[in-house]
């Protein structure tokens, strides 16, 4: 009986479908839900079949809450079909959707998920096949996580010319330049999270990204950091490039680790734009309800406290309605419960240390972090 009442709900899901856009959509405030990973309705079957409703609940709950739809790899014309699927499925619902770019060359620093076109010729192609797929249909276009906050030239990729760097910051505002002007498209580009470059970093890089032609900017992707933390770091990143805009040093900005009051003062005295006229931001809250895992001190070399974290619970459900001026939405872009990578915390492996057992590759589902999130959720998933 459980199994079925699951298998029920299952079918209610979103299915993409193939059928033709309507002829004019205006851009939607209701976040758009994909089908959701196979391996994850295999869980809610498992668990309900064992009679762990409340887990298959958890999971189906999960699943059901809208999310990204990432785009990587295969070709401009296989990029091109998915991408008009998924925006036509997403029109016919009256939903937006978010769509997460990830094909970047050297993208991840050839790490975990390595991968991205094989140079800039292959990815402006590539790009040109999204631009093409999305048309005038609505879109939110998260634009290469990790793109700007981990560049060539911070992990040994480049050459001594700084030539890959170079190539990243153009390749990142053709994206922009090609996909901003589309009628119904958002882009938002890489800054990163408050537990990573300062403000006085992050902006340049994001100004040399072409963030003036764009939307704004996203925030903790894949990452774990408070909502509280993120909107703070988000308003000093938006000011800061105001101020930038008008001819100020980025160097001269507060960042996150200044003590509030000095940057609060700071801000009132330098920056008078109003936010409506300022770079708006994004935040990923799929993976925060409990904030930042913090590593046992002394045991690892390297803890990658952001490689599938113990103890991790779901975060604010995905909404525009954010309370917020500078902040356009809540996403889930990281979709929870694929896994982040094998995490091994500097020991030899192939177990990862805090869980006694190999971690699924990058992006393969993780039954046992998805029941971690559920478990963990702020605000719960099932009541």
């Amino acid at each position: 009986m459980a199994a079925a009442l699951a298998a029920t709900a299952l079918a209610a899901a979103p299915a993409q479908t193939a059928a033709a856009a309507p002829a004019q959509v205006t851009r939607p405030t209701t976040l758009y839900t994909p089908p959701a990973n196979p391996d994850a309705r295999r869980q809610v079957l498992e668990l309900a079949g064992q009679g762990r409703i409340r887990d298959a609940a958890g999971v189906l709950a999960m699943t059901l809450t809208p999310q990204a739809v990432w785009f990587g790899d295969g070709t401009p014309d296989e990029v091109r079909a998915s991408v008009r699927k998924t925006v036509v499925d997403a029109a016919r619902r009256h939903a937006l959707p978010v769509l997460a770019l990830y094909d970047i060359p050297g993208r991840d620093c050839a790490q975990y998920s390595a991968g991205g076109a094989a140079d800039t010729a292959q990815y402006e192609a590539w790009i040109d096949a999204v631009r093409a797929g999305i048309g005038r249909l609505p879109a939110t276009v998260v634009l290469e996580p990790d793109s700007l906050s981990l560049l060539p030239s911070d992990c040994g990729q480049d050459d001594a010319q700084g030539s890959r760097t170079t190539e990243r910051y153009a390749e990142i505002h053709y994206a922009v330049d090609a996909l901003e002007p589309l009628a119904g498209t958002k882009v938002y580009l890489d800054a990163g999270h408050s537990g990573w470059h300062s403000v006085n970093d992050i902006v340049p890089r994001l100004v040399t990204g072409g963030v003036g032609d764009a939307t704004g900017f996203f925030l903790n992707i894949s990452n774990y950091r408070s909502d509280s933390e993120l909107a703070w770091y988000g308003k000093l990143i938006s000011s800061c490039l105001s101020y930038v805009s008008a001819g100020g040093p980025a160097a001269d900005c507060p960042n996150q680790w200044w003590p509030v009051n000095d940057a609060q003062a700071w801000l009132d005295t330098h920056v008078h734009e109003a936010p409506s006229a300022m770079k708006h931001f994004v935040t990923d809250t799929s993976r925060n309800g409990q904030g930042p895992w913090t590593p046992p001190a002394g045991v690892y070399s390297d803890p990658q406290e952001w490689c599938n974290p113990p103890g991790r619970g779901t975060g604010a459900r995905p909404t525009p309605d954010t309370g917020d001026p500078l902040a356009d939405a809540r996403l889930w872009v990281k979709i929870p419960g694929e896994s982040d990578g094998q995490c091994t915390r500097g020991t030899a492996g192939p177990d990862d240390p805090e869980r006694g057992y190999p971690d699924p590759a990058a992006g393969k589902w993780f039954p046992q972090q998805a029941l971690e999130l559920v478990h963990n959720a702020d605000p719960r998933l099932v009541r």
